[in-house]
């Protein structure tokens, strides 16, 4: 079955992006492929200025660990362990010494306003806590881009609104490129650019 046809799409650096578009329409296709997660029948892909279509084995691994940040709707967070833990795995991953995985993960806990809970597990922090966690965890490698599935869609409105924010605060203070599918029409108007995909198709940008 044919999911996506025809698309053509560049993203630049430092952009907020948001991927709208029916149920089926194929957004979390599109963001699995962009995110090197699934292949392409046809065409290219190219992150960081690199193709990754043709990656393979430990080169996929490492270009995903290093240059490729998620952020899922669940949070994913690995419930045995720590705040500040879950956030330092990319970094361990990528065989980064613990000391200097504890200094980044403690500095951006800090800087996403949940430094206080560095020492909780999953269960002990509130949604919007663990989200946070999550998009810590997503810069740990300090990645070219980061694409989030519905990061906001287990969330109340008020910490909805946060994590919106705390989207563009990242990009305008550091540069980060953020490629997020979403049905929050609030969050597309806030975005740089919005992709509308229908039936496999990307029918608008703009």
């Amino acid at each position: 079955m044919e999911v996506l046809r025809g698309i053509d799409l560049d993203i630049a650096r430092g952009e907020v992006v948001a991927v709208v578009g029916p149920s089926g329409a194929g957004k979390t296709t599109l963001l699995q492929i962009l995110g090197t997660l699934s292949k392409p029948d046809a065409g290219t892909v190219e992150v960081d200025g690199r193709r990754v279509d043709t990656l393979r084995g430990a080169e996929l691994v490492r270009l995903r660990n290093e240059r490729i940040g998620f952020v899922f709707q669940f949070h994913h967070l690995l419930p045995e362990f720590t705040a500040a833990e879950n956030v330092m795995i990319p970094a361990l991953i990528g065989r980064r010494s613990r000391a200097e995985a504890e200094r980044r993960a403690a500095e951006l806990l800090e800087l996403l306003g949940v430094g206080h809970r560095a020492t909780h597990k999953p269960a002990e922090l509130s949604g919007g806590e663990q989200q946070r966690v999550a998009v810590a965890r997503a810069l740990m490698n300090d990645p070219a881009v980061v694409f989030a599935d519905e990061p906001s869609g287990n969330l109340d409105s008020v910490n909805r609104e946060e994590l919106h924010r705390l989207f563009f605060d990242l990009r305008d203070r550091f540069g980060y490129t953020f490629v997020i599918v979403t049905h929050d029409n609030d969050l597309a108007s806030m975005s740089d650019r919005r992709i509308t995909l229908r039936d496999g198709r990307l029918v608008s940008v703009g």
